[in-house]
């Protein structure tokens, strides 16, 4: 990650830290086409051992199914795939129930420079937000190579979880 992206992400994680603080709440992570980056930012500030439980890199389907209880059906030729918001809400709830997080971030999308298609093309990441009875799924369409759509994505998540629980 070059200097010129850490500064926006290491404010909103500053931001967040505070407010996570504030409120009490554990926050975890479930991350497929970022691989880690959300988990690391946060855990890149001293002291997020306090707001911070876990983070789930799932980067296959079968990972998705095995670590967050993902339904298959949803990965079937009937179903949305990966990329979706059905996945992603799937993320979330996984992900609160296997950690002691109360609120939770999950993505899911093809960041490039293959893996589009028609009707997902290169740069469409589906991000979801849990925090008690809430749960917010959206759809992006983030421009740029590879590295700039994760960092996009990482920073869609982070602003996500600011407004989630202001």
């Amino acid at each position: 990650m070059s200097d010129s992206l850490s500064s926006p992400i290491s404010k909103l994680v500053q931001q967040l830290a505070d407010k996570l603080l504030a409120k009490k709440l554990i926050i975890s992570t479930a991350e497929s086409c970022t691989g880690g980056w959300i988990s690391q930012s946060l855990t890149a500030l001293s002291g997020s051992s306090a707001w911070f439980d876990s983070g789930f890199v799932t980067y296959s389907n079968e990972a998705k199914q095995r670590l967050l209880n993902v339904p298959p059906a949803l990965f079937g030729i009937e179903g949305p795939g990966a990329v979706s918001e059905a996945v992603v809400l799937a993320m979330t709830a996984g992900a609160i129930q296997g950690s002691r997080a109360n609120l939770a971030v999950a993505v899911s999308g093809i960041a490039g420079p293959d893996g589009g298609s028609k009707d997902k093309p290169v740069g469409t990441v589906w991000i979801s937000w849990q925090w008690e009875d809430t749960s917010l799924a959206r759809c992006f369409h983030f421009s740029g190579d590879r590295e700039a759509v994760r960092c996009a994505t990482v920073l869609a998540a982070l602003e996500g979880c600011l407004l989630l629980i202001d």
